[in-house]
């Protein structure tokens, strides 16, 4: 009986001493960089719906995991097994297993950069997104032009035209068309401040008449400090019911338009060709920046009617039809100089 008890005592010391170690062990390993000597970052990506063991097996072959046992306790003691978040990761090597753990189940995903420039339409955008892997072409036109997300975006249109604030933003590449959509509409409005609201009121026209006044702006504009300028001729030619004759909006109309503007395209009817028809057209023609939506709200205080090219980025500015002729002939018609 008395060695029967010291035989247990023994294999209870034992086990005690066995789990003391492997505990020891196991919370050396969770704290130990995975390759402490390299200061190197490794690439994965879980897809949504990966099991966690096949998520080890990921990490495996990217040199993240070494011990697939340990490192499944120590997910399973922490909680994080069934919590692992589908993503594109950077992974250093001089993280712990338990630091990968952590950014895994937190979705500390990678975030890649994307610039939209002022200027650009839906197309455009949808075309940049999808360079850096963000969008797919036509999922992201098919949501920017779905009337029930523009309503619930406060849109007053059809399509998320001209309120995609350009800017720079980083996502991940697991973002939705329309999570990218209500993020750059969202910036829009966050710089759309209520005095602007008001000053549209006082000038007699809508947020979205603005908006589609400044799209055109950004469009016409080649020197920045020409702007107010542009929308002076602009808001002038609509206080005298004139068309606004201006080609961008002829271009935006035209569908697969190949770069050639033509007399015959300047004749066709459509909503936004605005040779044909009188004021703004149905919406805007390009996503503008503030400084065009400022000054459509801002413009200068002239009494020019027309602009033409000087083919250099800036314009000649006119108030009668015959300076403005002199000008087409003196810019436009005359032969080039070398």
């Amino acid at each position: 009986m008395k060695k029967t008890l010291i035989v247990l005592l023994i294999g209870f010391v034992m086990l005690a001493a066995a789990l003391a170690y492997g505990a020891m062990d196991l919370y050396h390993y969770m704290h130990t960089p995975i390759l402490e000597d390299q200061s190197s970052t490794t690439r994965m990506k879980i897809e949504p719906g990966d099991h966690f063991r096949v998520i080890v097996k990921k990490l495996q072959a990217a040199s993240l995991v070494d011990h697939p046992l340990k490192f499944e306790i120590t997910a399973r003691w922490k909680g994080f097994a069934r919590n692992l978040q589908a993503g594109e990761y950077r992974i250093s090597h001089q993280m712990t297993p338990l630091e990968v753990l952590s950014a895994l189940n937190k979705g500390e995903v990678m975030l890649h950069r994307v610039t939209i420039p002022e200027g650009f339409n839906i197309r455009q955008v949808a075309a940049r997104m999808a360079a850096k892997g963000l969008a797919d072409v036509d999922a992201f036109i098919a949501a920017a032009t779905d009337p029930e997300l523009a309503g619930k975006l406060n849109i007053p249109a059809d399509t998320v035209e001209g309120y995609l604030f350009p800017d720079t933003y980083a996502f991940a590449q697991t973002v939705s068309a329309e999570k990218i959509i209500r993020t750059m509409t969202g910036q829009l409005w966050q710089h759309f401040p209520e005095k602007w609201q008001d000053r549209a009121r006082e000038m007699k026209l809508s947020v979205h008449e603005i908006i589609t006044l400044a799209s055109i702006i950004e469009k016409e504009t080649g020197a920045p400090e020409e702007r107010k300028i542009i929308a002076s001729v602009f808001h002038n030619r609509l206080e005298k019911n004139m068309r606004l004759e201006t080609d961008p909006t002829v271009i935006y109309g035209i569908k697969d338009f190949d770069g050639n503007l033509t007399r015959e395209h300047l004749k066709q009817h459509n909503p936004y060709n605005t040779y044909q028809v009188r004021g703004l057209p149905p919406g805007p023609i390009a996503n503008p920046g503030l400084a065009s939506i400022r000054a459509a709200l801002y413009p200068a205080d002239t009494e020019f009617l027309f602009f033409v090219s000087r083919r250099d980025g800036t314009h000649q500015f006119s108030e009668t039809l015959q300076e403005h002729n002199q000008a087409v002939r003196k810019y436009q018609l005359s032969p080039r100089r070398p």
